[in-house]
């Protein structure tokens, strides 16, 4: 009796040490999805209406956001200056006008919108 005892912890031992080596045995398989019948195959031509499945030139984009990112700058600069000369202009003792506040907000608007578009 006690050799079936030893028998059967050596056989739930051995067991375990190879689950444990090996986890496959314990993760549930997934199911691979099945691929819509009406999504276009790779190997079909480019239908009219579809989008370019090779894109817009890459160069012509960069080469097109490098020079709306130069005018930016180059508008953010003229703004940034008008607004220190209003800025000196003022008295240090006095309250901001509304347009140095507007002037601001048209700064922070231009430099978030050159951020996003050198980002991209």
């Amino acid at each position: 009796m006690p050799e079936s005892r030893r028998h059967l912890l050596m056989t739930l031992v051995s067991a375990a040490g190879i689950l444990a080596a090996n986890p496959r045995f314990l993760s549930p398989q997934t199911p691979q999805p099945i691929p819509s019948p009406n999504a276009p195959g790779r190997n079909f031509p480019h239908r009219i209406g579809d989008p370019d499945p090779t894109g817009p030139d890459a160069k012509a984009i960069d080469k097109q956001n490098q020079v709306e990112i130069r005018t930016d700058i180059q508008k953010l600069f003229d703004l940034v200056s008008e607004l220190k000369e209003q800025i000196e202009k003022t008295d240090a003792n006095s309250t901001l006008s509304v347009s140095v506040v507007k002037k601001a907000q048209q700064i922070e608007k231009l430099a978030k919108q050159i951020k996003d578009r050198a980002k991209n």
